[in-house]
């Protein structure tokens, strides 16, 4: 065999142990995800990262108080952002500031009622006025009422779910993409529900609020494509929050009784549903617009 001949056929011994080395990494990595279905990761802890994947960017919240908004925004300041974020609870939205600060992110909290224009507006103008622009807004502000039968559900109520969960998401998108058109980029992510795409008994209301949300994503998101912005939604199942531990203890659930009845048996931590949210903010993410991501586990498959 010649020197030439030897130099091929090391070669080719050479790539095909790179491509196996490859792809065992690769089944490793599927096997790690797949484990994962049922034991997630848990959340992140130490502090911020000032370099991270969202350093430089703008981040505003709403309903950033409790369950997935304030994991989403302690999610985002560990990436490097600087998140603005707002609800309607003084003492939550301070405690929920002084802890991001603890862990060196920077995040400011403003009292905000997501179901009066004037406020969603001067919400938005502030994420511009102190921190100069606005990259990424989610939507995320939402109340889930007692469940009850439509001829049941107290029309002020009615109100209430719709004002909230539809016109605050209708809102936010209104004032933030005239900030976002005149920078020429922005996502905008807004909280739907696996409600959103079926019907159940007992919230007429909830389910209504959901839907819409998912056709307000969608409208807008063929709105604003050209200006370079983006708009997706996000429909969770059952999440471990506050409101589904009300929800739950009113109906005399729980999480043992419920869990196994999902694709995925087990209730989603608050901090999955902020890791989808901030693939979605990325430009990892760049050709997912209009669309509504299934973080259920499986329940909508």
């Amino acid at each position: 065999m010649s020197e030439n001949s030897k130099e091929i056929l090391n070669e080719d011994r050479r790539r095909v142990l790179i491509g196996a080395t490859a792809i065992a990494g690769t089944l490793a990595a599927a096997s790690a995800a797949q484990g994962n279905a049922l034991k997630p990761l848990p959340p992140q802890t130490g502090q911020a990262n000032r370099n991270g994947r969202f350093s430089g960017k703008v981040v505003a919240i709403t309903g950033g108080n409790s369950g997935i908004g304030k994991a989403t925004v302690e999610a985002f300041a560990r990436e490097g952002a600087k998140v603005m974020f707002c609800a309607r609870r003084d003492s939550l939205g301070k405690e929920v500031e002084q802890g991001v600060r603890k862990f060196g992110g920077d995040a400011t909290w403003k009292r905000t009622d997501v179901r009066e224009p004037k406020q969603v507006q001067e919400f938005v103008n502030a994420s511009v006025e102190i921190y100069g622009r606005l990259d990424v807004l989610f939507n995320n502000a939402g109340i889930f009422m007692t469940p009850a039968l439509l001829e049941e559900i107290p029309v002020e109520n009615y109100r209430d779910m719709i004002s909230t969960n539809v016109d605050g998401v209708f809102y936010g998108m209104k004032y933030a993409i005239p900030v976002m058109k005149k920078q020429g980029n922005g996502v905008i992510i807004n909280m739907a529900s696996v409600a959103g795409h079926s019907g159940f008994a007992n919230t007429a209301h909830y389910n209504a609020s959901k839907h819409a949300v998912i056709g307000l994503t969608k409208a807008a998101a063929k709105d604003s494509a050209k200006n370079n912005i983006r708009i997706v939604s996000i429909s969770p199942l059952a999440v471990d929050t506050p409101m589904l531990q009300q929800s739950f203890k009113y109906q005399g659930l729980t999480y043992e009784k419920m869990a196994p009845l999902f694709t995925t048996p087990r209730i989603m931590g608050a901090h999955e549903i902020a890791e989808s949210v901030l693939f979605l903010a990325t430009d990892q993410a760049t050709s997912i617009n209009g669309m509504d991501l299934d973080v259920t586990g499986g329940q909508l498959a």
